[in-house]
């Protein structure tokens, strides 16, 4: 998404705190400077933080050889024994060639997004010459903890900058060293636009993410990504409000009327396109009326995938060759590698039982030509995602057309699903009178409210 952009001569800014300095004071120093950045960033026009983005991108492109240059160094320690970096991390880890592409082309693309601050979204007048708005404005500094992924740190910068947020990132220890590589290009960018290079910082180690925590006063969101656990020890460690990123486990469904053929297309496709990322395949339910005809088809294509399979005792009989038996932890495990597991139900009401009582609420698919079972399913299972003859690997901020993501938030209050532009603003309300007071609307003379709808 970002590419230096031709200055010369290139000067390389810190993206990392200055060690020097006491850690909290280096911390705070960073918040500060965010918050007072996100001020004067959000009051830009439009145009001139798409001008920014623009910036960014170029000089993330023009830094696109130092980039892979320190994400090659980082893939190559993970991938030492002694690292003890699982496979689906280091696959994660990996950034470059199609993914640089087209995360800098999701940075471009956001610049083509409506503006989502100074959204309109109530216009009433109260009485003659009072009125009130709803406005949408940046939430402010916003703290996202994420793990080995390079291009998170783009995506997140780059909605920060749109939404007119000052944004503290803070990456997975394997991913520093191509964290500060684009942190600097994206600073590099920012500082020839009218943003300040300051509304985007750099975090890398655990003492920071703890002093992060305690900044109420600076830091107004806190977007953890990583396993449940992970998120309620930051849920159990802050004041400040969280939104968070947790375990993909996600199901398809195949239903008793399904096209098997598309069925078994979907299935791997949501299992292998991507394994690591968190919107795969986790889990197959597959109705007992069409399990004979369809498990052994998808277990040859498994096969020739190199994907494990785990089965319920159904599933083993089915599959005795090539399928070892699933555990209680089975249903309840993002693999995040080739690894699925697969169980057979007697129909649709076991299989979203299953999924309501297993699941992540992330993504869930059903796969059947009934379209009755289908609105059924898409009504009571509890999922932030719920397809119909399609991918889970489209629950993506990207594919959604928002550009990018900071995360995919699988709580019940909003925002919920990958989280883009309009999870990032939340409303004021701006009231306009000429010399209004209360008490005329009080008492037995009161005078009554208009409460007139007005264009937006």
């Amino acid at each position: 998404m970002l590419s230096r952009s031709s200055l010369a001569p290139r000067v390389v800014r810190t993206a990392v705190l200055n060690r020097g300095l006491s850690g909290q004071s280096a911390v705070w120093e960073a918040a500060r400077k965010a918050r007072e950045s996100a001020r004067l960033l959000a009051a830009l026009p439009n145009e001139d933080r798409n001008a920014a983005l623009n910036r960014v991108a170029d000089a993330l492109e023009n830094a696109k050889a130092d980039i892979e240059a320190a994400n090659a160094k980082d893939c190559e320690a993970a991938a030492k024994p002694e690292a003890g970096v699982a496979p689906a991390l280091q696959s994660r880890l990996k950034f470059g060639g199609a993914k640089f592409r087209d995360t800098v082309k999701g940075v471009r693309d956001l610049t083509k997004l409506v503006d989502p601050i100074g959204q309109i979204q109530l216009h009433r007048e109260l009485d003659q010459g009072l009125q009130m708005k709803r406005v949408t404005v940046p939430l402010g500094v916003l703290g996202i903890i994420f793990e080995a992924r390079p291009d998170a740190a783009i995506q997140i910068a780059s909605l920060g900058v749109k939404s007119g947020n000052g944004v503290l990132l803070k990456c997975g220890r394997e991913a520093v060293q191509s964290c500060t590589a684009i942190v600097s290009a994206i600073k590099d960018g920012l500082s020839g636009s009218k943003a300040s290079p300051d509304v985007v910082a750099l975090l890398t180690s655990r003492e920071e993410t703890a002093e992060m925590l305690k900044m109420k006063s600076y830091v107004d969101l806190i977007i953890p990504r990583g396993s449940n656990e992970f998120v309620q020890y930051v849920m159990n460690n802050t004041d400040i409000a969280v939104l968070g990123h947790a375990d993909g486990i996600c199901h398809i469904y195949v239903d008793a009327k399904a096209d098997l053929q598309k069925g078994l297309e979907i299935a791997m496709d949501s299992k292998i396109q991507y394994p690591s990322a968190c919107n795969a395949l986790e889990t197959l339910l597959v109705n007992s009326a069409v399990a004979e005809k369809f498990l052994p088809a998808f277990a040859k294509r498994a096969a020739e995938e190199g994907v494990e399979l785990r089965g319920c005792p159904a599933t083993l009989k089915l599959l005795p060759s090539n399928c070892a038996a699933a555990t209680e932890e089975d249903w309840a495990t993002e693999y995040c590698d080739k690894i699925l597991a697969i169980k057979v139900v007697g129909g649709m009401p076991e299989a979203m039982a299953h999924i309501n009582q297993y699941g992540s609420r992330h993504t869930d698919c059903i796969i059947t030509e009934d379209a009755a079972a289908a609105a059924l399913f898409q009504s009571q299972v509890d999922a932030a995602g719920v397809y119909h003859n399609c991918s889970t690997r489209f629950a993506d901020g990207f594919r959604y057309g928002f550009g990018a993501e900071v995360g995919i938030s699988t709580s019940m209050m909003p925002p919920r699903g990958p989280v883009g532009l309009e999870g990032l603003v939340t409303y004021r309300y701006m009231m306009s009178g000429n010399g209004h007071v209360v008490k005329d609307y009080a008492g037995d003379n009161a005078k009554p409210f208009n409460h007139k709808e007005l264009p937006k």
